[in-house]
């Protein structure tokens, strides 16, 4: 009985011992974020996109140039950015008194008259928030324009989405606009540069993401597996020097 267990033992087929968690060898395979369907992405032309066939989201847009077209206006963004902080919105003249106003000095004004919550929402997703997006799409496509980009861009690139969710510059220049029609017939306003700078915002911020491919970055980027290999291989061979 032993040997024959012995026997039927050999028998049996070793599993593969290849380890998981490895790169697939295509990498046009994509999962859908939206049901989960494993599928290959066609070749598209420049501008058409790829969708799900059970979904029917879009999984994929072919972007030409994406990467400098990105940073292009990335560029102009941040200009337009500095020029929206640096120099007054708005200007008012009332009873022979004048005041002007900063993005930074009206969320200020507000914490001071009592409105703190008010303040840190408007500080936040309007000055800290658009800053967080402009300086990593820059640090990403800088970055990305090397040969192999470092593994942080890979995780810039995760917390993007978090950064534009909460931009809401769109959202300032309605309320801006909405309390200029109202004081309008009891002061003189005055629009500043930066108010125009901040228009311009509002439409360069989704030209960035109409533009920006992450699956052109995703490739270009590093695993964090192969960055260890080197490191793996170096402490085995000082182990077998010592």
């Amino acid at each position: 009985m032993s040997m024959n267990a012995a026997h039927s033992a050999d028998d049996i087929p070793v599993a593969d011992s290849t380890p998981y968690n490895r790169p697939l060898p295509d990498t046009r395979l994509a999962a859908c974020p939206h049901c989960d369907l494993l599928q290959r992405l066609p070749e598209v032309a420049p501008g058409a996109s790829a969708r799900c066939p059970r979904c029917d989201k879009e999984l994929w847009r072919h972007r030409e140039d994406s990467l400098n077209r990105t940073l292009a206006l990335t560029l102009a963004a941040a200009a337009l950015y500095v020029i929206a902080n640096a120099v007054p919105m708005l200007g008012l003249t009332a009873v022979g008194h004048q005041a002007a106003t900063t993005v930074f000095g009206g969320a200020v004004q507000l914490w001071r008259d009592g409105q703190q919550i008010v303040a840190v929402l408007i500080l936040f997703a309007a000055v800290v928030a658009p800053a967080l997006q402009i300086g990593s799409m820059l640090l990403i496509t800088i970055a990305s324009l090397r040969e192999r980009p470092p593994a942080w861009v890979g995780a810039l690139l995760r917390h993007i989405p978090f950064t534009r969710t909460w931009s809401m510059l769109e959202v300032m220049l309605v309320g801006v606009l909405v309390a200029l029609t109202k004081i309008a017939d009891y002061a003189t306003v005055d629009p500043g540069l930066a108010l125009f700078a901040v228009a311009g915002l509002v439409f360069l911020l989704p030209a960035i993401q109409s533009n920006f491919d992450p699956r052109v970055v995703w490739d270009k980027v590093e695993w964090a597996e192969a960055a260890a290999r080197p490191a793996a291989a170096g402490d085995r061979m000082v182990e077998a020097t010592t």
